[in-house]
C-alpha cells in the first residue's frame, strides 16, 4: 500500500501530461475553431474530420507518408545489416569507424536537412553536383525534380546508424562456435548468412521496424526545411498537411482532426507490428 502511495504522484503527473493534450485535441476536433475568428467555437461534430479527409492533399499525403515509411525502413534495415556485418569483422581502426557510423543519428533533424540541402544536393555548388560535373553530366536539382526521394535519402541517412547500432550489438551475441561448425561442414558465406545470421537478427530487425515506424510517422523538419511540401504536394506527408491546416490556414479544428487521424494510423501500425514482434519473440 505504501509503495502505491509513493508511486501515485508520478503516475498522476504522467497521466495528466498525456491525457490533457489528448482531451484538448478531441475537443478542438469537434468544434469550429479558426484563429482568425477565435470567438466562434460552435459544435460541428465530425465536420472537421470530413473536411480533412476530403482535402485534395489528403490522398497524396497518406501515400507519401506510407512511401516514406516503407522506403526508409527498407533502406535502413538492408544497409544496416550489411554495414553491421562489415564492421563486426576485426580490422584496424574498427572503433573509429563504429563511432563515425553512429554519429549521424545524433544530428538534429533540421541540421540534417540543411546539410543535405546546401552541402550535398545544391545544384550549383553541392557535392553531388560536383560529382555529376566531374563525369560530364548535368547536375540534378534534387529538391525540385525529386523532392520525396530527397527527403527519403535525408531521413534514411539519419536513421541508418540507429539500425546499424542495434544489429552490431546483436551480432556480438552470435554463437561463433555454431558459425565455425557450419563453415567446417562446407556451408558458404551466403548459406551461413541466410540460415544462421539472418534468423539471429530476426528480433532486432522487428524492433527496428517497429521503432522506426512509430517515429517516422511524424517526419516534419526535413520537409519544412527543404521542400516545404512541394512542388505542389509531391513531398507533403500527413504531419506536414496538419501543419498547413493549423498554421497556414489558421484552422485549429481541422488540424486537430488531422492529429487524431495520425494518432489512429500510428496506433494501428504499432498494434500490427507489436503482434508481429510478439510472434517473432515466441519462436
Amino acid at each position: 500500500m505504501l509503495q502505491r502511495l509513493l508511486l501515485a504522484p508520478a503516475v498522476v503527473t504522467l497521466f495528466l501530461w498525456m491525457i490533457v493534450p489528448l482531451v484538448m485535441t478531441l475537443y478542438f476536433s469537434v468544434v469550429r475553431y479558426n484563429l482568425m475568428q477565435p470567438g466562434e467555437r460552435d459544435f460541428i461534430g465530425l465536420a472537421n474530420i470530413e473536411f480533412f479527409v476530403t482535402d485534395p492533399d489528403f490522398g497524396p499525403a497518406v501515400f507519401n507518408t506510407l512511401l516514406l515509411l516503407g522506403s526508409v525502413i527498407a533502406i535502413t534495415v538492408v544497409l544496416g545489416v550489411l554495414l553491421a556485418l562489415l564492421v563486426n569483422e576485426p580490422f584496424p581502426g574498427r572503433g573509429i569507424v563504429r563511432v563515425l557510423l553512429i554519429s549521424p543519428f545524433f544530428v538534429m533533424p533540421t541540421v540534417n536537412a540543411l546539410l543535405w540541402k546546401h552541402m550535398m544536393m545544391n545544384p550549383i555548388y553541392g557535392v553531388l553536383a560536383q560529382v555529376w560535373q566531374f563525369f560530364g553530366a548535368q547536375p540534378v536539382d534534387w529538391l525540385t525534380d525529386h523532392p520525396l526521394f530527397s527527403v527519403i535519402v535525408m531521413v534514411a541517412w539519419q536513421w541508418l546508424p540507429f539500425a546499424c547500432l542495434i544489429f552490431i550489438t546483436s551480432l556480438q551475441s552470435l554463437d561463433r562456435e555454431q558459425m565455425e561448425a557450419a563453415r567446417m561442414d562446407g556451408a558458404n558465406a551466403l548459406q551461413r548468412f541466410w540460415y544462421l545470421v539472418l534468423p539471429h537478427l530476426g528480433r532486432p530487425i522487428a524492433v527496428v521496424i517497429m521503432i522506426e515506424m512509430i517515429f517516422l510517422m511524424s517526419v516534419f523538419a526535413e520537409i519544412f526545411t527543404t521542400t516545404g511540401g512541394g512542388p505542389g504536394n509531391e513531398s507533403t506527408n500527413v504531419a506536414f498537411l496538419i501543419f498547413k491546416q493549423a498554421l497556414m490556414n489558421f484552422d485549429v479544428g481541422v488540424a486537430s482532426a488531422g492529429a487524431l487521424f495520425a494518432v489512429v494510423l500510428a496506433n494501428i501500425a504499432a498494434a500490427f507490428l507489436i503482434r508481429l514482434i510478439g510472434k517473432n519473440l515466441d519462436r
